[in-house]
């Protein structure tokens, strides 16, 4: 990344996090609602490079309508969710009421948001949300290239670091994603995580692609499972930032299948949870994902080394898996 893009994720997340201090909300409060207001800049900001272009299509007998706009690959936008009208809003109005307005009104034109968008911007005071807005609205100005996509990945990696562990169940550091990435080399295929948290490992397969000067959204089917609701927004938020779409579904992977896995995908990889224990055997012991048998430790690793073994299309020999563990699994006792 240049570095100027590298000082302006500094200089934002500086005045985000001294507004977080001041809005007395924990980091896991307040980082739902700025990711929210990132996504809703950027899609504003597609739509207004859209705009341009469709504007000298509109004729006497057909006016340009939401439909074009998806047609492009743009998020539809009305009028009261665009980015300056929020700002602009007049002193006494409740800014987090419109900001949940605008949220809704997204999630309504573009049926593939239903329900993902944060909408808990009453939370916030009034102050701080229009100073967050303000502290956005230069940024299309600021930098090039992928700007937002690389702001979020900044923003979801410092908001992670500052919850410690539990950040840690939804963010893995960019460097080992694109280590994972750069060895499994997913130039075309179904892509599968299993523990995809807020969904990294698909953005960097889809940076792999581009730099191979072709389209993700054509090479690359993704598909991902995660436990926590929250998390699953925040994954989906995070494709379509990045302007790509999967199928992204709440599910505890050690009991549930959620896309009947079994020998579909060309890739599986994945940063799951290290050494968990106490994994419900009896549910689990007739489930075909576990060809090898239930271990008789209690330890979810070698669980987690059969899930990604069972997915693989072992078929036709086109297939690569790769995952994280800690190196206690080496120490632990076969028994």
């Amino acid at each position: 990344m240049a570095q100027n893009n590298s000082e302006v994720e500094k200089r934002l997340w500086a005045v985000a996090d001294e507004l977080r201090a001041n809005s007395g909300l924990k980091s896991s409060e307040y980082s739902t609602p700025v990711l929210g207001l990132i996504f809703l800049r950027y899609a504003d900001y597609k739509f207004t490079e859209a705009e341009k272009v469709l504007s000298g299509k509109s004729t006497g007998r057909r006016q340009t309508g939401k439909e074009d706009y998806q047609a492009q690959g743009v998020l539809y936008i009305r009028g009261n969710a665009r980015f300056n009208n929020l700002i602009a809003l007049p002193e006494g109005e409740n800014v987090g009421q419109k900001i949940n307005d605008a949220m809704k009104d997204i999630e309504v034109d573009n049926p593939s948001l239903s329900g993902i968008l944060p909408k808990n911007y009453n939370a916030i005071e009034n102050a701080t949300l229009r100073e967050l807005l303000k502290l956005l609205s230069p940024i299309p100005q600021n930098i090039d290239g992928d700007a937002f996509g690389k702001i979020y990945e900044y923003f979801l990696g410092a908001f992670a670091r500052n919850e410690g562990a539990k950040g840690g169940e939804y963010y893995t550091p960019t460097s080992l994603v694109k280590l994972i990435v750069e060895i499994i080399e997913p130039y075309k295929g179904r892509i599968l995580d299993p523990a995809c948290g807020s969904g990294g490992m698909f953005v960097q397969s889809a940076r792999f692609v581009q730099n191979d000067k072709k389209s993700p959204g054509s090479e690359l089917a993704i598909y991902g499972e995660e436990k926590t609701a929250d998390t699953v927004k925040l994954c989906k938020m995070n494709l379509a930032v990045h302007g790509l779409e999967g199928e992204i579904l709440e599910g505890n992977s050690y009991y549930e299948d959620r896309h009947n896995s079994l020998g579909k995908f060309d890739f599986v990889m994945a940063n799951p949870p290290f050494n968990v224990n106490k994994v419900d055997k009896e549910r689990i012991k007739d489930d075909p994902r576990f060809p090898f048998g239930i271990p008789r430790i209690d330890n979810g690793n070698f669980l987690w080394i059969q899930i990604f073994y069972s997915a693989l299309n072992i078929r036709y020999l086109s297939f690569t898996a790769f995952y994280f563990f800690s190196r206690s699994i080496l120490s632990l006792r076969f028994s």
